[in-house]
């Protein structure tokens, strides 16, 4: 092989190896999501509008904070559900709960109030989905939570279910902040095991 078959073989091999590497980036960076996620830590979780509003996380400046706050506040609905819905109505923004989804969450929590702790690192059904304190929550996006804009689907893990659930998020442009706009993660998770008939 002459020097310009290998000068040719060379430029070839570089060719293949940088669209190879174009080709991964671009697959890895389809929509804006990075497939990260954020932790938030909770000393205690609010019971009051006031409380959650002194948290740092209720700037509502990333999706993330709004998902978690979200979680914590609905851990809230057994003792007092209209504390719960003032604290959702501050974290929906310019809408309140409507009386849809007032329905769609005493549906979905009642006789079940367990479901929203599970979401907390330590809650399992083996110790009735009681987290570990101080409440830590991880927060997940994927490559499409954020296709469309100002839109934003984030992702939280249950200690009783096998699949990643939801919460759909809708930014306001002109203050920044991230607000709720559906609470997609409520569907049924194994029952505590002392509930468990089977356990």
């Amino acid at each position: 092989m002459g020097i310009f078959d290998s000068l040719m073989k060379a430029a070839e091999n570089t060719i293949k190896k940088e669209a190879t590497k174009a080709v991964t980036g671009a697959a890895q960076s389809i929509g804006k999501g990075k497939n990260r996620s954020e932790r938030f830590t909770f000393s205690s979780l609010p019971t009051s509008l006031s409380e959650l509003q002194a948290l740092p996380e209720a700037t509502l400046d990333s999706p993330f904070k709004t998902a978690a706050l979200t979680l914590a506040v609905l851990c809230r609905y057994k003792e007092d559900c209209d504390a719960t819905f003032e604290m959702l109505d501050f974290l929906k923004g310019p809408e309140n709960v409507s009386a849809y989804e007032k329905q769609f969450i005493k549906e979905r929590l009642e006789e079940k109030f367990y479901k929203p702790f599970s979401f907390f690192n330590g809650a399992t059904p083996e110790n009735g989905y009681k987290p570990s304190t101080p409440y830590t929550i991880a927060i997940y996006e994927n490559p499409y939570s954020f296709d469309n804009e100002n839109w934003a689907t984030l992702w939280v893990k249950s200690g009783g279910g096998d699949n990643m659930r939801s919460i759909k998020l809708r930014k306001k442009p002109s203050t920044g902040q991230w607000f709720l706009n559906e609470i997609q993660c409520l569907s049924d998770i194994r029952v505590p095991a002392s509930e468990d008939p089977w356990a």
